[in-house]
């Protein structure tokens, strides 16, 4: 993929959230530059709209000549993920095999809570007079044993037209190995039903495992009218205004892809916004000096958790939203509903209660002054001084402590009984045990220890709860990207374009054929150069081989990356495979039967890496913009905290802590025996010492 240079090479990345739409313009000549506007759920296009309307401005330009100006536009969205979520997706039909159109509904047969005995499963997205048989059988080994019977998709047309039905997935048995069956089902779908979405589970996502494929397939079914048709809507938008490239999307994998190569396949979009978190980590390691990172990216509706290890981001196929099972490779997040709009009450037995449920963009924390009568994490903080009241994100809000004042008093404080900052604090204590668990559950629960790690805290919210989570994980130090408020927008410019390709493999490991593996892959890889070859990436683009493993007998496999190109090693296989299985567990099998479950091929494009600017060092001690009353715990209770601009502080400057600093999209605080620094990249670093 080529990419403009010289005067006409803005790079921009958008990332609608909950709360706000943030907009990163990197350029050479510009370094970074960060807008922020209010997100507009009920139409996402206006919230991109209207930031880059604001990016221009800011620019002193018009939109139009910004759009030209611009060589890459880069797009994180959460319409997939929110149709989903709120189940206002399409009407969809499912063409099943004969005698397995229940296969959805039964799921694996098991609740997700065993202890819940009474909590119904999640109704599926298809009811069951929708989801129509089709005679026709594929086996075991792929072969068919009985042919296709056309008649039953013909009738199954007639009843999708007659029902209203726009879209359509098809996932028939066994058709992992051999799809032949469904092509001609959806040749057939095409000549007598007259809707356009159909939806291919060998294309999607051709895995073992009937239901999680079937439900991978119908989640793409529900959410490609809306998805798709918002992206080629808003890509065309854009084009009539000057911008003279396609979009690039974020895809689940933490990679980027075009609104042309995704459209088949938008269920790869549903964490398009968090995966851009990889390319943040990849962007800061260097500054870092460390590959071990743990990204903590809080906004104003969640909290998501990326661990990198060794400089690398796990993918995994098992992935979950709204309750329904999907198996495409994605990066492994772990989202809770923690963030700066999280509402804050007292339930029915008297306890303190944070989140799930968020506040959203509108009517947002009560501070706002747009009809919120809830407290939120965001009023606790206000209250607690640690926010300046008045406008924030760039003027598009207001913070009124005395609107963050009354709810806590009437929601929080009467009903338990306590003053105004113990209520406030416990708010924010109780959040942050949320964030420790979301943290742990990617770290200590995947056989890491997080004390070796450095704790990225990022996000708008990000920052305030940095070092406190650093000191429960044990981490010695904190680090703050100085645009922490656009963490995924600015990481959405440091994603290369990525595409996954996978192929079933049932065999022992020792009886493997290494000629075949190697054909098997070979065919793999000439699928991932075509797919670069499309996107403007020239035949050399990076291929990498990845292998899935377990030990005979067990469910769950292990992911494990290959040395390059070359033919494969078996003995090599097992090796990685049990240092990581050792990982993991703590334990292997030595001389235990291994078993290929996986062959994968991975397509890496590699985009132009930002480079950060060489920031002027201090030349003269920071000084406190001002000091402020701020609650800091319940054993030091209220003190004046010096509070400093974050444009103040440039590389050399070290200040000890209490203190809080005052950036655009986010504002940090640092303990009372922390030391912050700020490194050679004009980043914040936060030491974490002992207490005395």
């Amino acid at each position: 993929m080529t990419m403009a240079t010289g005067p006409a090479s803005w790079r921009v990345g958008v990332d609608v959230g909950g709360t706000f739409t943030d907009l990163v313009v990197a350029s050479d000549e510009l370094g970074v530059r960060v807008f922020k506007v209010p997100s507009v759920p009920a139409d996402p296009a206006a919230g991109v709209l209207a930031a880059l309307e604001r990016a221009a401005s800011g620019l002193g330009m018009v939109l139009e000549e910004f759009l030209r100006s611009c060589a890459l536009l880069v797009h994180g969205s959460t319409v997939a993920t929110n149709t989903v979520l709120e189940l206002k997706g399409a009407r969809v039909g499912l063409l099943t095999t004969a005698g397995f159109r229940d296969s959805l509904e039964i799921r694996r047969g098991r609740r997700s809570n065993p202890w819940h005995h009474r909590e119904p499963s999640p109704l599926p997205l298809v009811p069951r007079y929708l989801r129509q048989p089709v005679r026709g059988r594929i086996d075991r080994e792929g072969n068919e044993v009985e042919p296709l019977h056309a008649a039953d998709v013909e009738s199954a047309a007639r009843l999708f037209t007659e029902e209203g039905v726009n879209s359509v997935a098809i996932c028939f048995m066994n058709s992992y190995l051999e799809g032949a069956h469904e092509r001609a089902a959806a040749a057939a779908l095409g000549k007598h039903w007259t809707g356009r979405w159909i939806s291919v589970s060998s294309d999607i996502a051709p895995l073992m495992g009937e239901y999680e494929r079937t439900s991978t397939t119908v989640v793409n079914a529900y959410v490609a009218p809306g998805t798709v048709g918002y992206l080629q809507t808003l890509d065309r938008r854009l084009r009539d205004l000057g911008f003279a490239h396609s979009i690039l999307l974020i895809q689940n994998n933490g990679g980027a892809v075009s609104v042309e190569q995704v459209a088949d396949r938008p269920v790869t979009l549903l964490l398009s916004g968090p995966a851009a978190g990889v390319g943040a980590l990849e962007y800061y390691r260097r500054a870092i000096g460390s590959g071990d990172l743990i990204s903590m990216e809080i906004g104003g509706t969640s909290c998501d958790v990326i661990v990198m290890s060794d400089g690398t981001v796990p993918v995994t196929d098992d992935l979950t939203i709204g309750d329904h099972h999907l198996s495409i490779p994605s990066v492994e997040v772990h989202t809770v509903g923690a963030g700066g709009g999280t509402l804050a009450g007292v339930d029915g037995a008297g306890m303190l209660f944070v989140g799930p449920r968020g506040a959203g963009a509108r009517p947002g924390p009560a501070a706002y002054g747009l009809g919120g009568r809830e407290p939120t994490v965001t009023d606790a903080q206000l209250v607690l001084g640690r926010l300046r009241p008045g406008p924030y994100a760039d003027g598009s809000v207001s913070l009124d402590p005395d609107l963050a004042a009354e709810a806590i008093t009437k929601s929080v404080a009467e009903p338990l009984g306590v003053d105004l900052d113990a209520a406030a604090a416990g708010i924010v204590r109780l959040l942050e045990q949320h964030l420790l668990h979301a943290v742990q559950r990617l770290s200590i629960e995947r056989g890491l220890d997080p004390r070796r790690f450095v704790l990225v805290a990022a996000g708008g919210a990000g920052p305030m709860h940095g070092a406190a989570i650093g000191r429960l994980l044990g981490c010695r130090r904190v680090y703050v990207p100085r645009v922490a408020g656009a963490f995924c927008a600015l990481g959405m410019l440091h994603s290369n374009v990525r595409h996954d390709y996978v192929q079933t493999w049932a065999g022992h490991l020792e009886a493997a054929s290494v000629e075949h593996l190697d054909v098997a892959y070979l065919g793999l890889e000439e699928r991932a150069r075509r797919a670069l070859a499309a996107a403007g990436f020239a035949p050399g683009a990076r291929l990498e081989r990845e292998v899935d493993l377990r030990y005979l007998g067990q469910q769950w496999d292990v992911r494990v990356r290959l040395d390059g190109p070359s033919k494969p090693d078996p003995e090599r296989m097992r090796a990685v495979f049990e240092l990581e299985y050792d990982r993991l567990f703590g334990h292997h099998q030595p001389g235990g039967i291994v078993e290929i479950t996986k062959l994968r091929v991975v397509g890496i494009g590699t985009l132009p890496a930002l480079r950060p600017r060489d920031a002027m060092r201090a030349a003269a001690p920071a000084q406190p913009i001002e000091r402020r009353s701020v609650y800091l715990d319940a054993a030091r209770g209220r003190v004046l905290l010096g509070v400093y601009r974050g444009g103040d502080l440039r590389p050399g400057h070290r200040l000890s802590g209490p203190l809080l600093v005052e950036e655009d999209t986010t504002t940090m605080l640092v303990g009372a025996v922390d030391v912050l620094e700020v490194d050679d990249a004009s980043n914040f670093v936060i030491e974490l010492l002992a207490e005395a």
